[in-house]
């Protein structure tokens, strides 16, 4: 999401390396590209003249740490502002006793908050909260049939054993509007159903209007006072910039609202709501919607998100996400299986079947340290992932536990099962053999097999990955050269 502001980010930052020692000049030079870029990602004009002072104040005439350069320096110091300025982490929902905690949710007409609905169900579901969602939002037509579509797939397909459920009064749902009291009083039944059925968490799902008006807020304000909800979450859309940041502040003075949850923030937005909006209302970030399945919702982690602004990565957020799809048995059996040389197309199949249920794949490339700052221009089509799936679908048990056995034959009749060609059949069965070569090297002692290993890694090109495009090559014969390669050669030219 924030491609842009991290080479603008960088790019500031790098003009400090070389320099001795951090200076006034120096500094102001930098953080006024800083600010530029700030501006340009739709931030608050407020947080930003106080963003780049503070970091100005705490850079100013800093010494560079010996095992440091001044450019590293500064980026430590604007890393911990980009935290301070988005934090601190609060993502647990506060739960009472007895139940069930009430959570309103609100927000702007096509903010994505209905969705945001099912998927907090789905995550509290699992962690083992039976939870109740109450179709709240009278105003808009189809609204509680939505709902309860969302609904019915979280309770069928979320993970966890808890329940979740759904309250909703279709009969009382207006096309042009309907009166305050028959919101509230929705709210109030369903709260009775949420105790009657013991349940941990009443979500109500409330209405929205296409822009901020008295109507809307009496509402959202009457149900609040008849429920008191322990918590009140404001839906943001990460794309609208910074008309998300002036309704955040509208809810929050009539509201009080306790977090924020951000929508697509997945999408190729600018992402000022995220720099601006905790800032503005004093409310934490407690989510992030970043996807459409049910289970697209992240824990809001400011160090990490100032981490992927700075183009560090985020390998914590990637672990986790594998740790969710691969159980701690079914990963020492596929790395059992990889020292041995012994890994088979199914498990092949497996893992990249687990890795494209953590996300999309230039989304997961974009937490790895340093490669965010490439994917502007890379290609990733997932098409081609689908193609590679129905390539080892087309092959006999016997071919996918040794792939050894096939032929021209076979391999024809695999292209045409899986409607490719033969040459993308022969080079998955190439990249799967290197594989199988590097990882069995790579379970020797010594760090000779290491480095062997690393030059059969070399041989398979990141530009030959199914539905990866543009990334640098690693190296070695054949390599596709990226715009980078081509400029260096270029200017090798010209010093001849």
């Amino acid at each position: 999401m924030f491609e842009t502001l991290s080479d603008r980010f960088n790019n500031a930052l790098r003009n400090l390396s070389g320099r001795g020692r951090i200076t006034e000049d120096n500094v102001r030079e930098s953080m006024r590209e800083v600010r530029t870029a700030l501006l340009e990602a739709d931030v608050h004009l407020d947080v930003v003249k106080a963003f780049c002072q503070d970091v100005i104040d705490e850079a100013m005439g800093a010494d560079v740490t010996k095992s440091l350069k001044p450019g590293e320096e500064m980026i430590g110091i604007v890393h911990q502002k980009l935290v301070d300025l988005m934090g601190p982490v609060d993502s647990h929902l506060m739960m009472v006793d007895p139940p069930p905690t009430i959570v309103m949710m609100c927000g702007l007409q096509g903010s994505g908050k209905t969705t945001t609905c099912g998927k907090l169900a789905a995550y509290l579901k699992a962690r083992g909260k039976n939870v109740m969602v109450a179709a709240a939002d009278l105003q808009r037509p189809a609204a509680v049939e939505q709902l309860r579509i969302v609904i019915d797939d979280v309770a069928q397909n979320a993970k966890g054993n808890a329940h979740v459920t759904f309250y909703g009064e279709p009969d009382k749902c207006a096309e042009y509007g309907q009166a305050v009291g028959v919101a509230v009083g929705v709210c109030q039944r369903a709260l009775r159903e949420a105790r009657a059925q013991r349940s941990d968490v009443l979500i109500l799902d409330t209405a929205g209007r296409l822009h901020i008006d008295d109507d809307l807020m009496g509402e959202l304000e009457a149900v609040n006072r008849a429920l008191n909800p322990h918590q009140i979450y404001l839906i943001v859309d990460a794309m609208v910039g910074q008309d998300a940041v002036n309704s955040a502040q509208a809810f929050h003075q009539r509201l009080t609202i306790d977090g924020v949850i951000l929508t697509k923030f997945d999408s190729d937005t600018r992402g000022g709501a995220a720099l601006s909006v905790k800032q503005v209302t004093g409310a934490p970030i407690k989510f992030l919607g970043v996807g459409e399945k049910i289970d697209a919702l992240e824990e809001f982690h400011p160090q990490r998100m100032a981490g992927r602004i700075l183009g560090m990565g985020d390998v914590v957020s990637l672990v986790e996400k594998a740790q969710q799809e691969v159980s701690e048995e079914e990963a020492e059996r596929i790395a059992a299986k990889m020292a041995e040389g012994k890994l088979t197309m199914d498990d092949f199949l497996k893992q990249l079947r687990s890795i494209r249920r953590m996300g999309p794949m230039k989304q997961l490339l974009g937490l790895l340290p340093g490669v965010g700052s490439m994917l502007k221009d890379v290609e990733v089509d997932e098409k081609q992932l689908d193609q590679l799936e129905g390539i080892v679908h087309s092959m006999t048990p016997r071919e996918r536990d040794e792939v050894k056995v096939l032929n021209k034959s076979r391999v024809r009749r695999i292209s045409k099962g899986s409607g490719t060609q033969p040459a993308d059949v022969n080079r998955l069965v190439k990249q799967f053999d290197m594989i199988q070569k590097m990882t069995k090297q790579m379970a020797g002692t010594g760090a000779m097999g290491k480095m062997k290993a690393m030059r059969e890694l070399q041989k398979m090109e990141t530009a030959g990955m199914p539905g990866v495009r543009g990334l640098p090559s690693l190296g070695g014969r054949g390599s596709t050269k990226t715009s980078s390669h081509k400029q260096n050669f270029k200017q090798r030219k010209k010093r001849k």
